[in-house]
């Protein structure tokens, strides 16, 4: 299973979720934001808050960094076409 925790309106986040409607991977979602208990699980995970984060349950992967992310998405998940994303623009807000 392939989770990714997100905030609806980080630019990196945009980046992962563009580019994998290129390369459809079977990803579920989960926003940090909509629920204490999805940021607290990412805490757990990760040991921190930052998004995006992949986490890859068949493979035992976690991982930050939507440049990372998205060529990994590519090389394990993709279907041979190179995703286009855009640039990140502006940083997430910290909280």
């Amino acid at each position: 299973m392939l989770n990714l925790f997100i905030k609806p309106y980080c630019p990196y986040c945009a980046r992962v979720i563009a580019a994998n409607e290129t390369i459809k991977a079977p990803v579920k979602w989960l926003d940090i934001t909509s629920n204490s208990h999805i940021k607290a699980d990412l805490l757990d995970k990760g040991g921190k808050t930052q998004v995006p984060f992949l986490e890859d349950t068949e493979r035992g992967v976690m991982m930050y960094e939507s440049d990372d992310i998205i060529a990994y998405l590519h090389v394990h998940y993709g279907r041979g076409t190179e995703p286009n994303v855009p640039k990140a623009g502006n940083v997430c807000p910290i909280e």
